[in-house]
């Protein structure tokens, strides 16, 4: 594989250099650098959304005829890149990364006229209904049910680990709509109105402190079948589109090895309280050496992933070695992070935000203050979007053929 770009993909690196430099405001470089969670706040990460959407750059994995950017796979990891080293923030994925391929996808002309548009302008915020109490990585065993009356589906059950219910308005779902058979063939998949009256968010803070999650309850709450995805029953080989579209379409390392330049710089300028800075201390430059290699390495395979997208070949199982990775290597960020800043790592500020006018005041630096934070937070990297042990047998089963 040739990795180097080409004339034209220099010249579009530029192109987003220049745009990132003019378009993209210190406030929001600032809100994101300071921001503990997975995910922005939508006063941060909408205010970035459309900033995109003028220039027409919001939406990367859409098809250019649904209103995508029409780059190539290679095009679209250079501008994770470069949005990643700019300090961006990072777009709310539920939308423009999961529901928004799946509509453009199995949508209805109809579907896709009706809510492709409002994902593009941010004027639909999503969230998504998969895990359930008891559901989470066996989720084909999900209960929360959809019975069809007339022209509308009824749902009841409940959703957990809801990322961002409480600023949504719809949420996409999987429901089983049939127990006569194989659990994975009575699932269907539907986009639901969270303003009604049978549909209830509760928060679930982390242990951060961090309002990012939530439980939704259904009771009675209704959405038209004109909003079904698909027929019913093909829930499931919907979802396995979403979720290795997902992490096909998704590029991890440079975010990471962004993470990990910082704290070299850092390290340089941290006391380690015993012999100058911690870059002197050789089991802490080591550790970090590792990590970054170890991102390195998983650049290098999410270029190999896009230069099989390249060739119009599916992402396919090898995503799960993608996720697999970034979760381990992201979490031994996060511990670096803490044993750099040493005792100002400690604190755990629970007002929230923590940027802006009214935001509380850092013990030692910013850095230090979110260091905790994203530890505790991140901690459920190696869960979310699929286990480690679940991303394992999917590679030991579908790779290696085992």
């Amino acid at each position: 594989m040739d990795m180097n770009f080409s004339p034209e993909d220099l010249a579009f690196r530029e192109e987003v250099r220049t745009f990132l430099a003019e378009k993209l405001p210190d406030r929001l470089k600032d809100g994101a650098r300071r921001t503990p969670g997975v995910f922005v706040e939508p006063d941060i990460g909408m205010e970035w959304h459309r900033i995109l959407a003028k220039k027409g750059w919001v939406a990367p994995l859409w098809p250019e005829e649904d209103g995508g950017t029409g780059w190539s796979p290679v095009q679209k990891f250079i501008f994770d890149k470069e949005c990643a080293l700019a300090g961006a923030p990072a777009l709310s994925i539920l939308g423009l990364k999961l529901v928004g391929p799946v509509i453009c996808a199995f949508g209805t002309p109809e579907q896709k006229a009706r809510f492709l548009p409002r994902i593009l302008s941010g004027e639909d915020y999503w969230c998504q209904g998969y895990s359930e109490p008891g559901s989470g990585s066996d989720l084909a065993s999900l209960k929360t049910a959809a019975r069809l009356e007339g022209d509308e589906y009824v749902v009841n059950g409940s959703k957990i680990w809801t990322t961002h219910a409480h600023h949504a308005n719809w949420i996409f779902a999987l429901v089983r709509t049939d127990n006569s058979g194989k659990k994975q063939a009575g699932i269907t998949f539907l986009l639901i109105p969270m303003d009604q009256d049978g549909v209830e968010v509760t928060p679930i803070h982390s242990m951060s402190g961090d309002h990012e999650v939530n439980q939704v309850f259904f009771s009675d709450a209704r959405t038209s079948v004109d909003n079904r995805i698909g027929e019913e029953g093909a829930g499931w080989a919907i979802a396995k589109f979403l979720l290795e579209n997902e992490r096909g379409g998704s590029c991890f390392a440079p975010r990471l090895i962004q993470s990990i330049e910082k704290l070299e710089q850092l390290a340089k300028e941290q006391p380690s309280g015993v012999n100058g800075a911690m870059a002197h201390d050789a089991r802490f430059r080591d550790r970090l050496a590792r990590a970054r290699l170890e991102a390195e390495a998983l650049e290098f395979t999410e270029l190999r992933i896009l230069a099989e997208l390249a060739k119009g070949r599916a992402p396919g199982p090898q995503t799960s070695l993608v996720k697999l990775l970034a979760s381990n290597i992201g979490q031994q960020v996060d511990t670096l992070r803490l044993d750099l800043c040493g005792p100002d790592a400690l604190q755990l500020p629970l007002e929230r935000p923590l940027y802006g006018n009214e935001a509380p005041e850092p013990v030692g630096s910013e850095f230090a203050q979110t260091a905790m934070g994203k530890y505790l937070n991140n901690r459920a990297a190696t869960i979310f979007g699929g286990s480690d042990e679940v991303q394992k047998n999917i590679i030991a089963k579908t790779v290696l053929g085992l």
